[in-house]
């Protein structure tokens, strides 16, 4: 129905249009909730355009996040990160590292080897007991900082929404199906800058992130036009999922995986060197990143249809929450 974003070494990640799903006819809505079903079972990748999200918002999002990412070190470590429960705050280069192993004193060891060359800063629902967002002060340019994230974590949690809504027709099952499971926005708005690096740290085997699979259901991603992200296809090599304008990511995560009784793939990726070099430094990048979850309290298991008898349930029952505390742990 839409040309591909990415074809390469056996991976095809679709280009699809989620306007058809929203506002087209049953046809158009059936036919793209089915495209983005086979995308995620067969790349766990696809892009979206004409999503609800405008283009001026996002654009809006990065400038501020640039402003952020600006502040001093002490400004910005006042807002940290403190725990795996709460995953809210900034995050300085070096201090999460992302990779495929679910031993923290592992991660350890790789981390000091070849940290992750990023900072970041996590931003979770504002109402969650006992987890206070760590808002950075609001004073010369982050004025407005807190209100232009909260709108846009309530958009993206909206979108969420959708594209779970999208799944659940492209699975003949009842299409709100899965809004009870999504309807808290148990998620987090990830704001991300890849400072500007030498090509020659590249030539050691560094990376800005290393191979890793994402924990939750989707990740909806933004990203600037550097490029960098890479996603492991079907024969194991990484190939460019390169920035196409207007669009937006999507990825299947480990969570949602499982509860497909892995009918749909979290498939691995990565972020390393941009494609395109711009003399001897490479600019920095940005990107926002959109992980959606399903709500804390649930509790998680093979979607029906994903399975004919119990014998085939490839995983047991398990607690959203818990799960997800229990992976990033591992990683911080």
């Amino acid at each position: 129905m839409e040309k591909a974003a990415v074809q390469q070494d056996g991976l095809l990640i679709p280009l699809i249009d989620f306007s058809k799903f929203q506002h087209g006819t049953e046809a158009q809505k059936l036919e793209t909730a089915q495209a983005i079903l086979k995308g995620f079972q067969t790349a766990g990748f696809i892009y979206l355009k004409n999503i609800p999200i405008t283009r001026e918002t996002r654009a809006h999002v990065f400038e501020t996040s640039a402003k952020l990412f600006k502040l001093s070190h002490q400004e910005k470590m006042a807002c940290a990160w403190t725990t795996p429960e709460a995953n809210r705050g900034y995050s300085e280069p070096g201090r999460e590292k992302v990779s495929l192993l679910t031993d923290a004193n592992e991660v350890e060891k790789v981390r000091a080897a070849a940290p992750d060359i990023k900072e970041s800063f996590e931003i979770g629902r504002d109402d969650e007991p006992g987890h206070p967002n760590q808002w950075p002060a609001e004073r010369g340019d982050l004025i407005g900082f807190k209100s232009t994230m909260t709108d846009f974590f309530d958009q993206c949690k909206a979108l969420h929404v959708e594209v779970m809504r999208a799944i659940a027709v492209g699975m003949g099952i009842e299409p709100r199906f899965f809004d009870s499971y999504v309807d808290v926005g148990d998620n987090t708005l990830r704001l991300l800058h890849y400072p500007a690096v030498s090509k020659e740290v590249f030539k050691t085997g560094q990376v800005r992130a290393g191979e890793h699979s994402d924990y939750g259901s989707i990740t909806l991603l933004f990203q600037d036009q550097r490029g960098g992200l890479q996603v492991k296809s079907p024969n194991g090599q990484f190939v460019d999922a390169r920035p196409i304008e207007d669009t937006c990511v999507v990825n299947a995560g480990d969570l949602l995986a499982r509860w497909s009784n892995d009918t749909i793939k979290s498939t691995i990726h990565r972020v390393v060197e941009p494609p395109h070099a711009e003399g001897e430094v490479h600019p920095p990048r940005y990107s926002v990143a959109y992980f959606c979850n399903p709500n804390f309290k649930n509790h998680i298991e093979a979607i029906p249809g994903s399975y004919v008898t119990e014998a085939e349930k490839k995983y047991p029952g398990i607690n959203s929450g818990d799960y997800l505390v229990q992976r990033l742990t591992a990683t911080y």
